[in-house]
């Protein structure tokens, strides 16, 4: 059952002599993970960026500067996105057994040595890998280790495309060899030292191969968190996929795939309409992943968010508010003040770390969320998505809520008073939010 379920064994054997049945792993509470993304500065097509730029000098780079500035708020992954096992050209490629193995050119050290980097400054380190079998593992037809099979004997019968590229061929899990190729992959990359992975692509044909990493990672004894990504996931496998996996991207890509990491169009306001979607299907150990916040840099030299600070507050409020995995995206070695100051917000990533869900009570450009927190509060945010400022209203009762309330905004840190019936946030500015904590 995933980390959730690797957690839990590993305290049962620390706490022995307690007596927990390993089926109550599913009662536990997993926080959304607090990272960063390599992917957005490799979308990017601004001069010095792009898909050359992921090397171990650059994944070092934002590790140390990760631990510098943001990492006493809890950020600990460094999360290395695709290429770190292709070339500068896109071609993928795998050891004698089709595993996926460091581009040389990219990661001349390897992966250990730059994880042994990684976890030495209190940190993680996640890769990224794809559904379905490589075409490169197929036509040389690897030997699958430990077993007698090779890579063609675990294909499925007649070849069928798989991902969400179609790039890959279909896995027939009736072969247990199946299993046991993805167990030396997971196997692989723990000894490494690897704490997540990211399995790209997935569609409705690839729940079964999020099922095989699961177990691999659970036969793996060590802990990683593994979320089910595309651009998005299909929504009609949400439920299927609980089981499995810890995060399931719900949207599509935040990046613009143009010079600067995304924009407010392309696609960050997107999220609000998508998400609500997805709810009801979450849990104390499934989160919706709402992809890399775009909140890096805005000034000086390295790649600009592509979002102004109003936005990217709402950003951060919009996915602490989803329980959502918090990593930033764009280039942290030119993380600027002001994005330090909304990362690191303590009582924002509160919000965030609670680990409950949201509900929108109102749509529209002027909407209302709430949701309860761990301590008995409600947290409610308001946010303005049309183009001009405006007063937004939270009445008590549509948020089910009563009488008069302690309102404290949690961006300011700031007692706002008692109100009663309702309380007005003025003139938030277009694209712009509010956050207030509910006594």
């Amino acid at each position: 059952m995933r980390f959730l379920r690797r957690l839990c064994v590993a305290l049962l054997v620390i706490f022995s002599a307690v007596a927990v049945p390993v089926a109550e792993a599913k009662t536990a509470f997993v926080k959304p993970f607090m990272g960063w993304s390599s992917w957005s500065v490799q979308s990017s097509t601004r001069p010095g960026y792009g898909t050359g730029w992921l090397n171990e000098n650059h994944i070092r780079d934002a590790a140390d500067a990760m631990a510098g500035k943001l990492k006493r708020a809890g950020y600990d992954h460094i999360n290395i996105d695709s290429g770190w096992n292709a070339t500068a050209d896109w071609v993928f490629h795998t050891d004698a057994n089709g595993i996926p193995d460091p581009e040389p050119s990219r990661f001349p050290s390897g992966i250990k040595a730059l994880a042994d980097h990684v976890h030495g400054k209190g940190l993680k380190l996640g890769l990224y890998s794809v559904t379905g079998l490589e075409k490169e593992v197929y036509d040389k037809n690897a030997p699958i280790a430990g077993t007698s099979c090779r890579a063609q004997d675990i294909a499925f019968r007649p070849l069928t495309p798989s991902n969400m590229w179609g790039g890959n061929w279909k896995i027939d899990y009736r072969n247990p060899c199946a299993q046991q190729y993805y167990d030396s992959i997971v196997a692989k990359f723990a000894s490494w030292g690897v704490d997540f992975i990211k399995v790209d692509g997935t569609t409705e044909d690839n729940v079964g191969d999020l099922a095989a990493w699961s177990k691999a990672i659970d036969r793996s004894g060590r802990g990683m968190w593994l979320t089910a990504s595309a651009w998005p996931v299909p929504r009609s496998i949400g439920e299927r996929l609980a089981p499995h996996v810890n995060g399931v991207r719900v949207d599509t890509d935040i990046e613009c795939y143009c010079d600067t990491v995304s924009s407010w169009d392309s696609s960050v306001k997107a999220r609000w309409a998508d998400l609500p979607n997805w709810l009801g299907i979450f849990g104390r150990d499934y989160r919706a992943d709402l992809d890399s916040m775009p909140i890096s840099n805005n000034v000086g030299n390295g790649i600009q968010d592509g979002i102004d600070d109003v936005e990217r507050q709402s950003v951060m409020t919009f996915w602490s508010m989803a329980s959502a995995p918090l990593y930033v995206g764009g280039d942290i070695y030119f993380l600027d003040d002001k994005a330090v100051s909304i990362l690191t917000n303590p009582e924002v990533i509160s919000v965030d770390q609670s680990g409950t869900y949201p509900t929108r009570v109102t749509g529209g450009d002027l909407q209302v969320w709430k949701k309860k927190l761990r301590d008995g509060s409600w947290a409610l945010a308001v946010y303005n998505l049309g183009s001009s400022p405006a007063d937004i209203t939270v009445k008590w009762g549509d948020a089910g809520l009563h009488g008069k309330k302690k309102v404290r905004d949690l961006v300011s840190r700031s007692e706002l008073g008692k109100f009663s019936g309702s309380w007005t946030a003025s003139a938030v500015p277009a694209h712009g939010s509010r956050l207030i904590q509910v006594r």
